[in-house]
């Protein structure tokens, strides 16, 4: 049977909350972030990230946590063909906190949770006989019904040639040998523990603990001798994590000292949060354990560098699964090195993380995008008849049309703003519509933003994640450099909140209001908001007239930017034949994903709807039809350059 993944992991599944404060008391806490949890759960989406093709088999509710767990595993990448719906119970929930860098308040809330009623019938043996390795952790070896399965899927595993590894994860509270309150407690002597322990390890090929976890294994507090009675039980690959002396691997007997193990580079960084360190760990080993095929001849120094660097991402970032590094984060710094012992201050590091995960933020196939903007303020403002309930409701049947031209293709999106568009900014929410919402002040030079939003932006903890932060620039290189000055700070503020926040950020400019362009102009004014530390998630242009004038903008962007998510171009207003012409020339470039026009689709629709000229119907049936016919030609004009380059 072909494999199509290389690690399927067993057993929690459940939601952080993380409390946003950092240096106080769990009961002090005033807002939270919420992140998928659970080490089997964290492991998968963390191996995800380094390329692995990764599963998880494990129980959710039938209620909001739930769905956010499915839906966050699909982002990642995770298969979720294992992961059952529990009509009867709630999703597993835990309360955390950083007090320093020892202490880390926990509570689970995990009672009759729904990934302990995990069962033997949940384990499929069609879909162990797809991966490669099963990972299971010790959690769920602390309940009989759930060891059964955890002892099935370990079982098949061995029937269909795939590897299997343990994570100890030792949990006293979890196996009830300690209290609730005692969540952080990562030791706790239990025989009881220790003998379910040592008559399950033989199933494993490799068995990762900290010093503490194989004490609990061995049944002593003396790490040799406890490393030595697991031996007893397991041929399988141990390795020993030693927090800051690094780890160590053991392919036989027990050394009388550590320091005899096969170990890999370290990183001297600073700690910031020890929560998720092990799994960040375990996803950086699976990488290294699974990118060599013949298990006999894995290259444990090499695998361990990647376990350490991605250990030491974890330590540096709150949350979990949102601190481990992409596959390409984590090449650079292994080949850059430490360039500060903070790692989530670096700059360079922060940038590529955030690039190269931020798929996992938001939904949608964002490879096209033709976006109809409605987020007009002032151009409305000023039309015949106009009042802010009509203004409203006239961007209700924008929205409208623009879910009719959608369907369920993927590859759409809306611009609207929240100042008269509100309801229509709401209710486009969970729609599959790319959303982005204005921040500038109309026809404001130097840029000045809306008044909602603060003077520190603090308005932006508001917002809903999909909600892509848009900033309009009337710029132009000729500018004097105080204004230039002015608007780059304005711009690096208003960036740095949109990032701060976990919102992706459109930066629009629009050099020809200004002065005369020619074809570097726009590429001039790009590279001047890169050199001032400004990073787009996206770029809208104006339709430029040369391919001169795009490949200089392409390769502005691609100088300092591998990663961008891509350009729209923007209408002006210009009629129908004037945008075809300009999408000729800019399909021709791969980072051109779409465009972004309104007022050529809503403009003389709004002034007779306004003035009670033509009803909601005709109105939405006229916006539907020029914005389906600017998709069509988007998409022909894609399609042409396809054919050409090829």
């Amino acid at each position: 049977m072909t494999k199509d993944l290389d690690v399927i992991t067993i057993g929690r599944a459940g939601v952080d909350l993380y409390g946003a404060q950092i240096g106080g008391r769990l009961e002090d806490m005033g807002s939270f972030d919420k992140y998928i949890g659970g080490s089997p759960t964290n492991i998968a989406c963390g191996a995800a990230r380094l390329g692995l093709k990764t599963g998880l088999i494990s129980r959710v509710g039938d209620e909001h946590m739930g769905r956010f767990i499915r839906e966050q595993l699909a982002r990642e990448g995770v298969n979720t063909k294992g992961v059952a719906t529990d009509p009867e119970r709630l999703t597993a929930l835990v309360i955390l906190g950083i007090r320093d860098q020892e202490q880390f308040p926990l509570i689970f809330y995990r009672e009759n949770c729904a990934d302990m009623a995990l069962c033997e019938d949940d384990i499929d043996e069609s879909y162990i006989a797809t991966t490669r390795a099963v990972v299971a952790t010790g959690t769920h070896l602390s309940h009989p019904q759930t060891e059964a399965a955890t002892i099935k899927a370990l079982k098949l595993a061995h029937k269909y040639g795939a590897r299997t590894a343990l994570d100890i994860d030792y949990r006293p509270n979890l196996w009830g040998v300690a209290g609730h309150g005692d969540g952080e407690s990562r030791f706790v002597e239990s025989e009881a523990v220790t003998a379910k322990l040592l008559a399950t390890l033989h199933y494993f090929d490799l068995i990762v603990g900290t010093e503490e976890e194989f004490h609990i294994a061995g049944g002593s507090t003396n790490t040799v001798e406890a490393l030595r009675k697991v031996r007893e039980h397991s041929t399988a690959t141990l390795i020993c994590k030693r927090g800051a002396l690094g780890a160590v691997a053991f392919e036989g007997a027990i050394p009388d000292n550590l320091d005899a193990g096969q170990s890999g580079e370290g990183f001297p960084i600073e700690v910031f949060n020890v929560l998720g360190a092990g799994d960040g760990f375990f996803s950086g080993l699976l990488k290294g354990w699974m990118d060599c095929p013949d298990v006999q001849d894995i290259d444990w120094p090499t695998a361990l560098r990647y376990a350490n660097a991605c250990g030491a991402f974890a330590v540096s970032r709150h949350g979990c699964t949102p601190a481990y590094p992409s596959l390409t984060e984590l090449e650079f710094f292994l080949e850059r090195g430490v360039k500060q012992a903070d790692l989530r201050n670096d700059p360079a590091l922060e940038q590529i993380h955030w690039s190269t995960t931020r798929h996992t933020r938001n939904d949608g196939d964002w490879s096209s995008l033709r976006t109809f903007a409605f987020d007009h303020r002032m151009q409305l403002e000023e039309m015949e008849g106009y009042s802010l309930d009509k203004g409203s409701a006239f961007k209700e049947l924008c929205l409208k049309a623009a879910l009719e031209v959608k369907g369920d293709q993927d590859g759409y999106g809306i611009l609207t703003d929240n100042r008269i568009g509100r309801s229509a900014l709401h209710a486009a929410s969970g729609t599959g519509l790319w959303i982005g919402r204005p921040t500038e002040l109309p026809g404001s030079r130097p840029i000045a933003f809306e008044p909602e939003l603060g003077e520190d932006f603090g308005q932006f903890k508001e917002w809903a994640r999909e909600n892509v932060v848009k900033l309009l620039v009337f710029c132009h290189p000729d500018d004097d450099a105080e204004t230039r000055a002015l608007q780059e700070k304005r711009v690096k503020r208003l960036f740095t909140a949109a990032r701060r926040n976990n919102l992706e950020f459109l930066l629009e400019i629009i050099p020809s209001k200004v002065g005369p362009i020619d074809d570097t102009t726009t590429a001039t004014l790009i590279r001047q908001f890169y050199a001032a530390g400004i990073y787009p998630d996206w770029w809208k242009l104006e339709p430029l007239k040369t391919q001169a004038a795009w490949a200089n903008a392409v390769s502005a962007i691609e100088e300092y930017d591998q990663h961008t998510r891509g350009i729209v171009v923007l209408g002006l207003d210009a009629p129908e034949a004037a945008l075809s012409a300009s999408f000729e020339i800019a399909a021709q470039f791969s980072l051109v994903k779409g465009f972004a026009v309104g007022r050529t689709i809503f403009g003389d629709v709004a002034r007779h709807w306004m003035k009670g000229e033509t009803d909601d119907a005709r109105a939405v049936a006229q916006m539907s039809e020029r914005f389906a016919r600017l998709c069509q030609i988007w998409d022909a004009a894609s399609e042409n350059a396809r054919l050409n380059a090829n």
